[in-house]
């Protein structure tokens, strides 16, 4: 990449690094001193800008909030032993985040504006990189429709933003997980396989509905028929099941993940036998019961890999294998 948009940078005079206390730090809660910031008008990108963290002064007539266009990314940078500091796979967030852009009727982002933007924001507050083990730099790139009229139509102006936000572990403990078998995420046809906003919030009842019964997360199961696992939560599932690793293929309602993506190449490269399929309910379950489901985890950057220690189905609880064995991927 070649370093050639002009930025121009505001740096906080208040910054709030001195008084973070990094230790056990919560998942979003904590943002850093700068934001980067790009405006699409007039059918091109513009507006280059490092900023103070803050609010961002808005229309209530903007498109974003009246008919949805809005799609965001999650990735994270970490701090070597070295000291040096290190994005996972930024490439593979790129390309879905375009690909994310291009099922919203949204612009795509050129590569040099999200890596230069993204490098430039974790070089001015690099001192906000944790260097505890298992916490991490992580990075919400964020692109929402900014037109100031109603009508339903895309919008003619975007503004793409980079937040970044230390963080520790999102979970600290084996998963009791539900399989859902009323509601869905998503369907044929649709926007399953994006990074928008309207995946998550009609994901939102459900999870709070499944909190209410115990459960931490859910499976997410087809729309049609709800026979074949498809996601876990906001993250991709993989599975145990008479020693083969399994998961379900990526398609038009399941996100390709680019930690189920890592985990696949890396389990390949162990030798381990892995089949990308449509996966049933009804082998899970089997394998719940009879003992050949021996690990199921969730994976996702946020996520990282968190062991699944119950699932739920039809108002039965299936426990797992200990969750505190070496994971199969570690042994």
């Amino acid at each position: 990449m070649i370093d050639t948009l002009q930025i121009k940078i505001t740096k906080n005079s208040n910054s709030r690094l001195a008084e973070t206390e990094f230790k056990d730090i919560p998942f979003g809660k904590i943002f850093t001193d700068h934001m980067f910031v790009a405006d699409f008008e007039d059918g091109e990108w513009k507006n280059f800008e490092i900023l103070p963290y803050g609010p961002i002064p808005m229309s209530p007539a903007i498109s974003a909030l009246h008919y949805g266009q809005a799609i965001f990314e999650g990735m994270k940078a970490y701090r070597l032993p070295n000291g040096d500091i290190s994005v996972f796979r930024a490439d593979k967030n790129f390309e879905r985040f375009n690909i994310s852009a291009d099922r919203m009727a949204m612009p795509t982002v050129p590569e040099e504006i999200f890596m230069q933007g993204i490098a430039t924001l974790i070089n001015i507050d690099k001192g906000w990189v944790p260097s505890q083990e298992n916490y991490a730099l992580y990075l919400r790139p964020v692109m929402f429709a900014t037109d100031d009229s109603l009508g339903v139509r895309a919008s003619s102006k975007y503004k793409f933003v980079v937040l970044a936000s230390p963080t520790g572990p999102y979970y600290t403990k084996a998963l009791k997980v539900k399989i859902e078998t009323k509601y869905t995420r998503a369907n044929e046809g649709g926007v399953g396989y994006a990074k928008t906003a309207g995946n998550y919030a009609r994901s939102l009842y459900p999870f709070a509905e499944a909190q209410k019964e115990g459960f931490d997360q859910l499976i997410w199961t087809d729309s049609a028929t709800h026979s074949f696992v498809e996601e876990s939560g906001a993250a991709n599932v993989m599975f145990v099941l008479d020693g083969k690793l399994i998961t379900a293929a990526v398609g038009e309602t399941i996100l390709n993940g680019v930690t189920r993506d890592t985990i696949i190449a890396l389990a390949k490269d162990k030798g381990i036998t892995v089949e990308e399929r449509k996966v049933t309910v009804a082998e899970i379950i089997a394998g719940a019961k009879n003992g050949t489901l021996t690990e199921a985890f969730a994976v996702g950057t946020a996520a990282t890999v968190t062991q699944i220690g119950e699932i739920g189905y039809e108002g039965e609880l299936y426990q797992l294998s200990d969750p505190t064995l070496v994971p199969f991927l570690q042994a």
